[in-house]
């Protein structure tokens, strides 16, 4: 076993720990935050998908996201592409 920092240790090539479980917490809730999204897109306006994807994406990446990545799953959506947000029962390491 690893110890990388306090609350995060990698065995066999996987992340635990306190911080490996918040991640994988911010990147489920993002997950169904874009679910939600993409469940409704005709009832938003262009500007409220981009801010629901912008959301989502801060929540899952703690900082804020760039525009072209905002613009382009919003954009997905709009056009009735499926976005997954694939969330694995653990965190690879990096």
């Amino acid at each position: 076993m690893t110890y990388i920092e306090d609350g995060l240790r990698v065995r066999n090539g996987l992340a635990e720990g306190p911080l490996a479980d918040a991640a994988l917490d911010r990147a489920a809730r993002a997950r169904r935050l874009l679910d939600e999204l993409q469940e409704r897109p005709e009832t938003m306006t262009d500007a409220e998908l981009r801010d629901g994807v912008s959301r989502a994406l801060r929540y899952f990446m703690q900082g804020h996201p760039h525009a072209d990545q905002v613009y382009g799953i919003a954009q997905q959506i709009r056009c009735g592409v499926r976005v997954a947000w694939l969330v694995a029962d653990r965190l690879v390491r990096a």
